[in-house]
């Protein structure tokens, strides 16, 4: 699918937001009760927005709450069957309004802002789920997501399922040997590398993995220069699976004349995942840890 957008260090594609944040390390403790939401007075018909929080909810087993969701959750496979209210960051009033929703749970930076306060003043019930790409952020996830629909206990027990989980992926992780230095290609334009540096969702799930990442001299996602990629003398290329960017979405990637001049160019180096799961951090992020370490740790010719 094609990028459609790219701003502040938040992008939206397709099925997948990426949205900038930290990787972090400490184990987080539950959410005192004054930071959690009240609950919806009525969740007979949830609109949910923003992949993670519609993966939390099946997760929870609060599915059949759900009347509608957005383009960015495509994840389990019988949510498509949902009606679409657009993109999360596009969504229109009309959209949301028109499947009649009790209440919606929305991904922090939804929008647009105009969207988010018709829907305000409509009346009906929204809670926003804050975002981020940690460890404690996903349990956080869960907790709001939870006191939202009502079931604390449920997201408690989910919580800290989760966080257990991903406590041994990442301990896995950084198990596994050599730290390995990995550039992460958001895509291609005119020849030159839209990298991941350091703040934002690549850059966390390489770190939660047990690599380095190659391009941490800057903020965010941005365009780089032949010289610095030779510079950053990467082990790995990681990308998104192909058709999840306009450009290069088969394996040239390697022959382009920077990355052939690195490791991993010369090694062939080429790992690709799904980007939803792979930058969701949502109820799958430690799978993805696991399966990402070692494709890192076993990286050779391009591995998919």
């Amino acid at each position: 699918m094609p990028i459609t957008e790219l701003m502040s260090g938040r992008v939206l594609l397709g099925g997948a937001v990426l949205i900038a944040g930290l990787m972090g390390g400490v184990a987080p403790v539950a959410m005192a009760d004054e930071a959690l939401p009240k609950p919806f007075a009525d969740t007979s018909k949830v609109v949910s927005i923003g992949g993670a929080v519609t993966e939390i909810v099946y997760r929870l087993g609060e599915e059949d709450r759900l009347v509608a969701r957005d383009q960015t959750s495509i994840y389990p496979a019988e949510v498509k069957e949902l009606p679409d209210v657009g993109y999360m960051r596009a969504l229109s009033p009309e959209g949301v309004l028109s499947v009649g929703p009790s209440a919606i749970l929305a991904s922090e930076g939804s929008g647009p802002a105009e969207t988010m306060g018709v829907l305000e003043k409509a009346g009906i019930p929204l809670v926003t789920v804050p975002e981020g790409f940690d460890r404690e952020a996903i349990l956080r996830k869960v907790r709001v997501t939870g006191a939202a629909l009502g079931v604390n206990d449920k997201a408690e027990a989910l919580a800290r399922e989760l966080e257990a989980d991903l406590e041994e992926a990442e301990s896995l992780a950084h198990q596994s040997g050599e730290e390995k230095r990995v550039l992460f290609i958001l895509s291609v334009q005119a020849g030159r590398i839209m990298a991941a540096g350091r703040d934002n969702a690549a850059d966390g799930i390489i770190r939660m993995a047990g690599g380095t990442n190659a391009m941490d001299g800057f903020i965010g996602y941005k365009l780089v220069s032949e010289e610095a990629v030779i510079a950053a003398k990467p082990d790995v290329v990681l990308m998104m699976s192909r058709g999840e960017s306009s450009e290069h979405a088969s394996d040239d990637i390697m022959d382009n004349p920077a990355i052939a001049s690195t490791p991993a160019g010369e090694n062939r180096a080429l790992i690709r995942m799904d980007g939803s799961y792979l930058l969701g951090f949502g109820p799958r992020t430690a799978d993805a840890i696991r399966e990402l370490s070692k494709k890192l740790h076993g990286a050779g010719p391009v591995v998919d």
